[in-house]
């Protein structure tokens, strides 16, 4: 492979909200902090290089959280590749207090959503955050009035696009009373495929759907695991199976590997180049089934 060749590009794109044209296989930062997704990585070398080699391989769609680190991924971000190259589209969320390594709480009061998209402008060294995920819902907050907080941001210029994350479609339809809402970003992967109705939603609506864990967190791409002998018969890794897979199940799907590893980064873009026949998705989905 060309160090230049921009891979990603055989994707093929989405367009989010109806202004935001990016590549369909994109790159999540989440495995760049430390352990529990907590503090700095073990190789923040490695972190920037890992950024950079993702967009000269043609990935244009990066998507991130205050809640990564928190904040070391976006100042990886930041420090890798800003001042930004024309056309990339950074996706962030915001909504998840962190209470340690490992420790996850959903905070949706609007000051506190309005602080931390603050604070991810400054991080990311941004003027207008492209699209904006509500991370997850509060229960303990009106969700009108978690949804409003980021319409009013948006209003103000300070957010382009808003989306939300791990959502039913009651809780999506409700959310568009308040605001547009352009993406949802949900569990879901070839064996993980409960949110078959919010993906149906988000084709009927022409929303993006951006599965989390699109690889299952490594579980579908073990030795001996069910897309072992299916990929060596494709001259393929597991990971790029289950990558192209997605690809192929809607033309709305967007998905984010991650990785802190160059060498996992360029296998995981190259998924991009593999076009699987109908007969071939069709053994995929029943290897896991």
């Amino acid at each position: 492979m060309e160090m230049s060749e921009a891979v990603a590009v055989a994707s093929g794109e989405f367009t989010i909200g109806g202004d935001l044209t990016v590549r369909r296989l994109g790159y999540g930062t989440m495995q760049l902090p430390g352990e529990g997704v907590w503090g700095e990585p073990r190789d923040p070398d490695e972190a920037v290089r890992v950024l950079r080699r993702a967009v000269e391989l043609g990935v244009n769609f990066i998507d991130t959280a205050d809640a990564y680190g928190p904040f070391v991924a976006d100042l990886l971000l930041k420090k890798a590749l800003h001042p930004y190259p024309e056309g990339l589209v950074i996706a962030t969320k915001a909504g998840f207090a962190r209470t340690g390594p490992g420790g996850w709480v959903p905070i949706g009061r609007p000051e506190y959503l309005r602080q931390q998209v603050e604070l991810s402008l400054r991080h990311l060294g941004l003027e207008r955050i492209d699209l904006l995920q509500l991370h997850r819902i509060d229960p303990k907050v009106p969700l009108a009035d978690q949804v409003g907080e980021l319409a009013t941001l948006q209003q103000e210029g300070k957010i382009r696009h808003l989306g939300l994350s791990q959502v039913s479609v009651a809780q999506l339809e409700e959310a568009t009373k308040t605001a547009p809402i352009v993406s949802v970003q949900n569990l879901y992967n070839l064996s993980q495929r409960d949110d078959e109705p919010v993906l149906e939603y988000a084709e009927q609506n022409g929303l993006g759907f951006i599965p989390w864990f699109p690889l299952a967190t490594g579980g579908l791409a073990k030795a001996g695991g069910p897309l072992d002998a299916i990929a060596r018969e494709h001259d393929a890794s597991p990971s790029q199976l289950a990558l192209a897979w997605l690809l192929k199940r809607s033309p709305v799907m967007l998905p984010i590997p991650g990785t802190s590893s160059v060498a996992h980064v360029e296998d995981n873009v190259n998924a991009a180049k593999i076009n699987l026949t109908d007969d071939e998705f069709a053994r995929l989905t029943e290897a896991v089934d």
